[in-house]
């Protein structure tokens, strides 16, 4: 669940898991998955369609970054 309370559905693929994803809802109520990954890497795009179903660069979110 996102902090203005939306449902993370797995319709996203493994951004939903991902360390790396980063949940941006714009003004209109919108909700995007940013990859963190694509700051530094080129390989990956900002805003990855949806859903992502293989990553080179998944890894899954630890318990303790939720």
């Amino acid at each position: 669940m996102t902090d203005d309370g939306q449902r993370i559905t797995d319709d996203v693929g493994l951004c939903r898991t991902c360390r790396w994803a980063r949940i941006v809802t714009n003004r209109r109520g919108s909700t995007f998955f940013r990859c963190g990954r694509a700051e530094t890497d080129a390989r990956f795009p900002r805003y990855p369609p949806l859903p992502v179903l293989r990553c080179v660069g998944y890894e899954q979110r630890r318990v303790d970054e939720t």
